[in-house]
C-alpha cells in the first residue's frame, strides 16, 4: 500500500505550479531553437523508418514529417567522468546540422492527453528504426499520447551502416529526393539535437511539429544503443537544459555513448555508468534478460530512489518476435499478440538464427512500464519496486527454475503458467541472432503434466494474469487479450 500524503492547499498547488512552470522554462530557454520545414512531402512519398506498417488514419492517429537544422554544439567534460553519472559537461565546438523529426499524434485534439514521447530512433541496424514505438504503440494510441521520432545520429542520415551487420539504409541512400539537403556532422552533436527537437516540441518557434495539441509532459526515450545514448544525456546534458520531464531508458548496457567522438575531442564514457542518483526528474529503466548477461548491464544495478526505478522483466530479450514480426501490425484489438510464434527468422527472407527466437512477454510490460512512467512524471507517484531477476556472477548466470525460466524478475504467465522455456540467453549465430534470444516449446509429456485439463491452463494463465495485472506490471486491456489467447488455445486439449 502507497503511503499516507496530505493534501497540500490550493494555494500551495498554485505556488508549485508556478515555480515548476518557471523552472522549466527558464531551462528550456538555454537550447537554442532549431528551424522546422515541413510538412514533408517529395521523393517515394513516405517517410523512411522501421515501425508499424498499418495506416495511423485506422487508429484515428495523423503522421508527419518535418526537417530541423540549425546549429549544435558537441561536449566536453569540465572534470572526471566517474561511474556514479555525476558528470559536469560544458558546450564544445558546434556544427550545422539538418535532419528530421517524424510525429504522430491523434487526428482528434481531444483525444490528446497532453504527453508526448520523443523516441532517439535507434540505428543499429544501420537505418532508423523506432522500436520503442512498436512495442508501444498501442498503449500510446489508447491513451492518447503524441510520438516524436528524432533522427539523431549520423547513421541515420548518412549512412554507413550499423552494428549488427545489415546493409546500411542511411535516409539519404534509401530516398535521395527527398532526403537530399539533410547533413549531420557527426554523433558528437546528436546530444544538442535531441536537446533542440525536445526545444522545438516544448516551446515551438515559427513552426509547431504539433499544431494545436497543448502539451504538458515530454518523455525521453530510447531502445539499445539510443539507451546508452541517453544515459549519457541524462548524466550530463540534462542538468544543463532540464527539458525533458521524464526519461524511459530501454535495453542498456553497463556503459553509457561517448560524451565525444573524433574528429572533435574524444570523451569516453566509464563501465559501469550508473544514473546520477540527483536526478531531479524520473527515471524508468526497463531491462530484459540479454542486458543483464550478455549487455552486461549487472555490473551497472543500482538501488532505487525517489527518481529511478529498474524494471527487470523475466522470460525477455533484447529483441523478439513482436518487434519484428507481429508488432508492426497489431492494432491492439486481437488475442493472437499473445500466442506463441515460433520462428528462426527475426526478419523473414533477411535474417536466420540457429534456434527459435524469444516470442516472450516485453511488449506487454512495456506497455505498462511506459503507463506506469507517464503517471509517475504528471503525478508524482512513483511505480512499486519491482522484484530483480535471480542472477549470480561472476559469470553473470541468471538463475533458472526447472522449464529453463526465469527466477525473479517481473513475472507474467509467460514464466509462471509456462508452455516453452523463454530465454534472452542460448542463441547461436550473428550478433544480431544473439540478442532475440530463445523459444523451447515444452514437449508434450511436460505439458500433460503441468496442464491435465485445458481447464487446468487456463486457471493457471488466469491466476498469473490477475496478480501480474495487481502488481501492474500489465495493463488491464491487454490482461483480457492474454486470457482471451488461452482460451482459444489447445493446451489441455
Amino acid at each position: 500500500m502507497p503511503p499516507r500524503t496530505h493534501t497540500p492547499s490550493p494555494i500551495t498547488i498554485l505556488l508549485a505550479a508556478c515555480l515548476l512552470w518557471t523552472t522549466v522554462t527558464t531551462a528550456a530557454a538555454q537550447v537554442p531553437s532549431p528551424t522546422l520545414e515541413g510538412p514533408v512531402t517529395g521523393g517515394t512519398g513516405e517517410p523512411f523508418i522501421a515501425a508499424t506498417t498499418f495506416d495511423l488514419a485506422t487508429v484515428d492517429y495523423m503522421q508527419t514529417e518535418y526537417f530541423v537544422s540549425g546549429t549544435a554544439s558537441a561536449y566536453a567534460n569540465v572534470g572526471p567522468i566517474n561511474s556514479d553519472g555525476m558528470w559536469t559537461l560544458t558546450a564544445g565546438g558546434s556544427a550545422a546540422y539538418k535532419t528530421r523529426i517524424l510525429v504522430y499524434q491523434p487526428i482528434r485534439p481531444g483525444k490528446f492527453r497532453g504527453t508526448v514521447i520523443v523516441e532517439w530512433l535507434n540505428v543499429s541496424g544501420g537505418l532508423d528504426s523506432a522500436p520503442d514505438w512498436i512495442l508501444g504503440h498501442t498503449e500510446l494510441i489508447r491513451r492518447g499520447y503524441a510520438w516524436v521520432g528524432v533522427s539523431a545520429q549520423h547513421a541515420g542520415v548518412e549512412g554507413g551502416g550499423g552494428i549488427v551487420g545489415l546493409p546500411s539504409m542511411g535516409l539519404k541512400e534509401v530516398d535521395p529526393v527527398r532526403y537530399a539537403s539533410l547533413t549531420h556532422p557527426g554523433d558528437s552533436f546528436s546530444y544538442d539535437i535531441f536537446s533542440q527537437v525536445g526545444q522545438a516540441v516544448r516551446q515551438p518557434a515559427a513552426t509547431n511539429p504539433l499544431g494545436d495539441l497543448r502539451i504538458r509532459y515530454v518523455i525521453a526515450a530510447g531502445e539499445s544503443q539510443s539507451a546508452f545514448r541517453l544515459v549519457s544525456y541524462v548524466n550530463g546534458i540534462h542538468p544543463l537544459h532540464g527539458l525533458y520531464d521524464g526519461y524511459f531508458i530501454h535495453s542498456r548496457s553497463a556503459g553509457a555513448a561517448p560524451i565525444s567522438e573524433t574528429p572533435q575531442p574524444a570523451v569516453n564514457a566509464p563501465t559501469p555508468a550508473l544514473i546520477r542518483t540527483d536526478i531531479d526528474v524520473p527515471v524508468l529503466t526497463f531491462q530484459t534478460e540479454t542486458d543483464m548477461d550478455f549487455l552486461g548491464f549487472y555490473n551497472a544495478r543500482q538501488p532505487d530512489t525517489d527518481r529511478i526505478r529498474l524494471w527487470e522483466v523475466a522470460g525477455t530479450a533484447h529483441a523478439d518476435t513482436y518487434t519484428t514480426t507481429v508488432g508492426p501490425t497489431d492494432l491492439g484489438d486481437s488475442p493472437d499478440v499473445a500466442n506463441i510464434l515460433i520462428t528462426t527468422d527475426p526478419v523473414p527472407g533477411l535474417i536466420s538464427c540457429a534456434q527459435s527466437i524469444n516470442s516472450g512477454p516485453q511488449h506487454f510490460v512495456l506497455k505498462a512500464a511506459v503507463h506506469a512512467l507517464n503517471r509517475w512524471v504528471r503525478t508524482g507517484r512513483p511505480p512499486a519496486f519491482a522484484p530483480r531477476l535471480d542472477v549470480t556472477a561472476p559469470p553473470i548466470t541468471i538463475q533458472r527454475d526447472e522449464h529453463g525460466n526465469a527466477l525473479g524478475g517481473i513475472r507474467t504467465p509467460w514464466v509462471d503458467a509456462p508452455i516453452a522455456s523463454h530465454s534472452g540467453s542460448g542463441q547461436t549465430g550473428s550478433l544480431l541472432c544473439l540478442l532475440f534470444g530463445t523459444t523451447f516449446a515444452l514437449d508434450d509429456t511436460t505439458l500433460d503434466a503441468l496442464y491435465p485439463t485445458h481447464r487446468e491452463y487456463v486457471r493457471a494463465v488466469r491466476g498469473s494474469v490477475r496478480e501480474a495485472t495487481r502488481q501492474r506490471w500489465i495493463r488491464r486491456r491487454d490482461a483480457r487479450l492474454i486470457r482471451k489467447a488461452a482460451e482459444a488455445s489447445d493446451i489441455g486439449n
